[in-house]
């Protein structure tokens, strides 16, 4: 039986809009949903998976092997700002749903501008458990962007039910 994979993620896929050559990295990426939808778009290009919790690596490796088999996946079991990534940079970096980016990233924030190619470019997924809450996540999370230095291009509302999910969209 296919996976049904989270609507939030597949509107996040879409948003990213992937290209063959990509670099990639995912900051909390759960069962790796959202490197599957990648992994199949991706040539020459890679995703790095990073997730705090070592049961959810697991799951997401074992979903995810032909892609981690051919090199276009990477998975890591780590808090964000204690992951070896070595040299690698790269530019698309996401999260979703990682409240953390909302309420206080100083550190975390300050990794990914190390970590991001002059070209490239952050998206802060989020869907909140009440719509209420969607604004002011945007606003805080753009708070903390500009804050560490990043500036904003955009800010998108999906449409996905039972809440929307926001993006803001920063480079």
């Amino acid at each position: 039986m296919a996976e049904t994979i989270a609507e939030r993620i597949q509107w996040a896929v879409e948003m990213l809009e992937v290209a063959p050559y990509d670099r990639m990295l995912e900051i909390g990426c759960g069962h790796g949903s959202a490197v599957s939808l990648i992994g199949r778009k991706l040539i020459e290009g890679m995703i790095t998976a990073i997730d705090q919790s070592d049961k959810m690596i697991h799951i997401a490796r074992k979903k995810n092997a032909e892609y981690e088999i051919v090199g276009k996946a990477k998975f890591l079991a780590a808090k964000f700002h204690e992951a070896e990534l070595g040299q690698s940079q790269f530019n698309k970096i996401f999260a979703v749903n990682v409240n953390l980016f909302w309420m206080k990233a100083d550190r975390e924030l300050e990794i990914i501008r190390r970590r991001m190619l002059p070209e490239g470019t952050v998206y802060m997924f989020n869907q909140p458990p009440a719509a209420d809450k969607l604004q002011f996540i945007a606003e805080r999370t753009s708070q903390n962007l500009m804050n560490a230095g990043f500036g904003i291009k955009q800010i998108i509302v999906g449409n996905q039910e039972p809440v929307p999910v926001v993006c803001v969209i920063a480079d």
